[in-house]
């Protein structure tokens, strides 16, 4: 009877990336396969996020829940990693004992040889260490699960926001070789993967050295990424305002290829709370960017990410940021009451806002932005959108779903011969949170 493989992943999309690859790693090596049940896994695996409160603490909750099982069964192997894991080490260990190995965001390829020295020696093992960009030699080819791939191009972040853990789990930025990305992308393209998003902390900030040595940036890689023969979308995502350059948005103006939709967050519109949280730059410089990307590509649809209650925010900081709202008009944004994160420069700031106005700031930001989100839903109905066809449609089986260039989804009548192809859906109505569609017939 085959093994069985439980993973819980929390967080961000390179989260849901690293867990994919956990999930190839075991199976390589210990032909685990997955499931959706806990109770009947031979190994249990919690890929954590630090970088909100409540994240942290559901965790060590999950881990108190299969605590039984591991009592019922003494040989279920439970694991720990992310960046819980990364930044906690042994310490989850000493919390709870019955956790049998630790690993971080960079060692998960460690993984079979870490469960296998647990099984030999009966002592936890821990290994939270930051051996740069070994990990992606040390993965299997990727499986492919549709038309669409997630393809990591970096680790880490140096941008060292106050605010932030990721520089001390994930630690500083490495870039993976130009012809490793190209590979993957390639074989991921061979297998029928028609739609690609390039991944990293601060995928912007990727570098790297062409065949002839010269220095090579993002914009650059985009355009390598966009030349593989079977490509049709790129998308990338999370980027930093700083690392926005020229030369990216030029890209914008002459390849089709990458999507009409950016990730691009500012967490504020105030100057002086940007400059507490370490961002580097200033609302004009950010809309500045915006300006030059609307020129380049008319039609972007940008989105963003928003803290709000950040230490010492006051109404006038919280009023800028409304005001950046209404003059950018982002289409759709994650915000969040700030949360201190312990070892964090902004940890220590005096000034919490107190919880009931940071609510209420957040809850008028959020009405806001869903104000402008439903104002370009409503413009799309009437336009016809190429779509790439996800699969089967969430609500009902027999329609299908898929996912336009501005990344809504919409739902249509349609067989399932189309999935994992890109066809014209004209847009017939609009939803709070997809789009109704119907296929346009040649």
């Amino acid at each position: 009877m085959p093994k069985k493989l439980y993973i819980r992943t929390f967080g961000c999309q390179m989260n849901e990336y690293d867990s994919d690859k956990m999930a190839d790693v075991l199976a390589a090596s210990d032909q685990l396969t997955p499931t959706d049940r806990p109770e009947d896994a031979d190994v249990i695996l919690f890929n954590t996020c630090s970088v909100r409160e409540k994240a942290q603490e559901r965790v060590f909750h999950d881990l108190g829940r299969v605590r039984a099982l591991k009592a019922e069964r003494p040989d279920l192997i439970i694991g720990v990693g992310g960046c819980v894991a990364s930044q906690e080490g042994p310490a989850i260990v000493a919390r709870a004992p019955f956790v049998d190995v630790v690993f971080g965001p960079q060692t998960l390829h460690r993984l079979p040889q870490m469960i296998r020295a647990r099984r030999e020696s009966g002592v936890p093992q821990v290994d939270v260490s930051f051996p740069e960009i070994e990990k992606f030699d040390h993965l299997p080819p990727p499986r492919v699960d549709g038309a669409a791939a997630f393809v990591s191009i970096m680790e880490g972040c140096s941008k060292y926001c106050s605010f932030c853990v990721v520089p001390y789990t994930r630690g500083e930025e490495v870039s993976r070789p130009l012809d490793d990305v190209l590979m993957e992308v390639a074989d991921l393209a061979d297998q029928g993967v028609r739609e690609v998003t390039l991944l990293g902390q601060n995928v912007n900030g990727w570098r790297g050295l062409g065949s002839d040595g010269a220095p090579l940036d993002f914009a650059a890689l985009v355009e390598y990424v966009a030349a593989v023969p079977g490509i049709e979308r790129i998308r990338y995502t999370t980027s930093h305002p700083k690392e926005m350059s020229q030369r990216l948005i030029d890209v914008y103006a002459r390849e089709p290829k990458l999507v009409s939709q950016l990730h691009l967050p500012v967490q504020s519109g105030s100057d002086r709370v940007l400059a507490a949280m370490k961002r580097g730059y200033t609302a004009l410089e950010y809309k500045s960017i915006v300006r030059r990307l609307r020129a380049a590509r008319p039609d972007l649809s940008l989105t963003s990410d928003f803290i709000v209650g950040f230490p010492g925010e006051t109404d006038a900081d919280f009023a800028a940021t409304m005001k950046l709202v209404d003059s950018v008009r982002f289409d759709g944004a994650f915000s969040f009451l700030y949360s201190a994160r312990p070892g964090t420069p902004a940890a220590e700031l005096p000034d919490p806002v107190p919880h009931a106005v940071a609510q209420a700031r957040l809850e008028a930001l959020q009405s806001a932005l869903d104000a402008h989100y439903r104002a370009y839903s409503d413009a799309m109905v009437g336009t016809t959108q190429r779509v790439l066809v996800t699969g089967h449609a969430t609500k009902d089986a027999r329609e299908l779903a898929a996912r336009t260039d501005n990344n809504r989804v919409v739902n249509f009548a349609g067989g399932a011969a189309l999935i994992g192809r890109y066809v014209d859906v004209t847009i017939t109505r609009a939803f709070p949170h997809s789009l109704r569609g119907e296929a346009v017939t040649a």
